[in-house]
């Protein structure tokens, strides 16, 4: 197997930090591993990103990638992801409840 850029091994660590029934966006995780934009995370994401918890990466009002809904929500539900409308609402992350800062392993931006 080939070895990926320092950036995108980056990308892919921390989306594997994220802990199960959280979410960080795009904005996020490029933020939290030295600001390239979140375009360029996407970029990451769709090239290398089948390995990891994809789901767990966001778009900032809480949806899923495009064309992958249905499987997000489909993990998002067998994690306890919190949603906009509870478990059979909007197919859509709670965002206030769900997005995770990278602080501390098991806790939300609101603690909750």
């Amino acid at each position: 197997m080939t070895e990926l850029p320092d950036y995108e091994e980056a990308v892919l660590e921390a989306v594997d930090a994220i802990p199960e029934g959280c979410v960080m966006t795009y904005g996020d995780v490029a933020e939290m591993v030295g600001a390239k934009g979140p375009r360029r995370v996407g970029r990451v994401m769709s090239e290398y990103g089948a390995a990891t918890a994809w789901w767990r990466v966001v778009r900032a009002g809480g949806h899923p990638p495009v064309g992958l809904e249905g499987e997000a929500l489909a993990h998002w539900r067998a994690e306890g992801t919190p949603l906009v409308g509870g478990v059979f609402g909007s197919g859509r992350v709670d965002m206030a409840r769900a997005r995770w800062d990278g602080t501390a392993a098991g806790e939300r931006v609101s603690g909750v």
